[in-house]
């Protein structure tokens, strides 16, 4: 799973070390701290003229100077530390690791980093403007970081690399269970996507779940288009004992969903799971009999049937369809075989609708909730 794309981020992280490690000070950096101690033995020379012990003082509170006048800002800058690691009780603002011989990294080294990280993407079927936003956080995690030699710069790259692409796939999140449980009855759940994206087996293996969670539901053979797809559908039915509407091939789709959703509301069932022809993008027509399928179902959720293994077409996809039907949420499928992971990092950001669930393998139960988390600890893992 992501083998590829894991390669690549750990090419990377050795590339980005050895850029960073290259650099020496710079002038401007000598220019800006000329009095700065350049050995322990000039640093210790120093404390004795000024009668203290200059980086084992607890540092300035918010808003005050030190004896030495220097603000809580400047020593931030001189440290190249942020934030609240600053401010913990008892802590000296210079911190050891920022040490005498520590260097920012430079914005040009910044702009190679990132320029083989935007290699690496790309060639995972990143979408592009994903790998500018994951190089625009991770240009804010690095910028004016200084590092020496007992920093470790490739967990260094590792962590901000990580928070990088974590606010990426965080752009929604969606509590399906929780949102089917507390939602007014029938809820109606309409799925779409291409033809062998799985999306008729995304089906079962939702009924499956709403099963589980003791949740009735009905599903309806909405894709009229191929035979075989309700034939599958109802091999699916009959495995899981759910009771699944259906008319003859060919029929009017919009007609199997009405019907559906009026057999819910009969028999008090909570859920009707509506399938629907596998249309590609570009065929009008078929994308005007979902349109018609939307507006008689009416449905409370619609939901894209990706292939992750698709790569930046699956993104192509669920553009398509959010813009011909409006996209709730998306199911990725096959992700346990996908090398690349580029559609998992690219749909949610791209159509700014959540991943719902992601399928990891072959059975009922392989279809989990999609957590960012999981997905970057994967990214990442040896």
């Amino acid at each position: 799973m992501f083998k590829s794309l894991r390669e690549k981020l750990n090419i990377f992280k050795k590339k980005a070390r050895e850029e960073i490690e290259s650099d020496g000070p710079g002038k401007e950096e000598m220019k800006e701290e000329p009095s700065r101690p350049k050995s322990k033995f000039a640093k210790r020379s120093l404390e004795k003229q000024k009668g203290k012990q200059i980086g084992h003082d607890v540092g300035p509170k918010v808003g005050s100077g030190s004896e030495s006048g220097m603000t809580l800002d400047g020593s931030i800058e001189m440290s190249g530390m942020k934030g609240d690691s600053l401010l913990k009780d008892g802590k000296p603002i210079l911190e050891d690791k920022g040490g005498i011989f520590a260097r920012k990294i430079t914005e040009k080294k910044l702009e190679e980093v990132l320029f083989e990280l935007e290699i690496a993407l790309l060639e995972s079927d990143v979408a592009q403007p994903v790998v500018e936003r994951i190089k625009e956080y991770l240009q804010e995690e690095l910028r004016g970081v200084k590092v020496d030699r007992k920093t470790q710069i490739e967990e260094l790259i590792e962590g901000s690399l990580k928070n990088s692409i974590s606010k990426v796939l965080r752009t929604q999140t969606f509590d399906f269970d929780d949102f089917v449980t507390k939602a007014e009855k029938p809820v109606v759940i309409m799925f779409v996507g291409v033809n062998g994206t799985g999306k008729t087996t995304a089906i079962a293996r939702i009924a499956y779940r709403l099963k589980k969670m003791n949740i009735s539901c009905v599903l309806a053979a909405g894709d009229t288009f191929r035979a075989g797809a309700i034939e599958q559908l109802t091999k699916h039915s009959e495995k899981l004992g759910l009771k699944l509407i259906k008319h003859r091939a060919g029929a009017d789709p919009a007609a199997v969903a009405f019907d559906a959703i009026e057999h819910a509301r009969a028999r008090k069932k909570d859920v009707v799971l509506l399938d629907t022809a596998g249309r590609m993008q570009t065929n009008i027509n078929l994308m005007d009999e979902m349109k018609k399928i939307n507006r008689v179902a009416k449905p409370h959720l619609k939901v894209f049937v990706g292939d992750s293994l698709a790569g930046n077409d699956a993104v192509i996809q669920a553009q398509k369809f959010d813009e011909a039907v409006g996209v709730d949420g998306v199911i990725l499928t096959k992700i346990d075989a996908d090398a690349k992971g580029g559609a998992a990092l690219s749909i949610a950001y791209t159509i700014g609708k959540p991943i719902l669930f992601i399928g990891t393998g072959q059975d009922y139960k392989d279809l989990i909730p999609f957590d960012p988390k999981w997905m970057t600890d994967r990214l990442f893992e040896e």
